[in-house]
């Protein structure tokens, strides 16, 4: 059975020293080394025995990246039943389940007098999507 052997370079790495670091351990004979020409050898055997076990370093994982949209839409010709609607249906496709489980946030303005309804969105980028295919599918004539 053959045994692994680290240089001094990997055992440095493996234990997140420096390189000189690791080559006094083995000058002063705290860590058991062949030399094989001019590099020092570690066996793995010898390198557990030194650290109490191996543990390489941890990856720290990247870090959830989120993204919200926030959208406001302007919407021309809009009579009271319309615009009780359009208000009733976003507020019902916001509060139904999303596959993305995020939030989405909806409010809607109507403005009677001059026929005009503003819809404010606060959500994902897929779910706000969604909603805003829903509303041009509801607006479409």
């Amino acid at each position: 059975m053959t045994e692994h052997f680290y240089s001094v370079d990997q055992v440095a790495d493996l234990l997140g020293l420096h390189v000189r670091t690791i080559r006094n351990y083995v000058r002063d004979g705290r860590l058991r080394a062949v030399r094989i020409g001019k590099q020092y050898r570690i066996a793995h055997a010898d390198l557990e025995a030194f650290t109490g076990g191996v543990q390489p370093p941890a990856e720290e994982p990247d870090p959830p990246r989120h993204a919200e949209v926030s959208s406001i839409v302007e919407i021309d010709g809009v009579d009271a039943r319309t615009a009780d609607r359009v208000s009733t249906m976003l507020t019902t496709v916001a509060a139904g389940p999303r596959p993305g489980g995020q939030p989405l946030r909806v409010q809607t303005l109507h403005d009677p007098e001059r026929g005009r309804m503003k819809v404010v969105v606060l959500g994902g980028l897929n779910e706000t999507a969604r909603l805003l295919d829903c509303l041009e599918g509801v607006l479409a004539p």
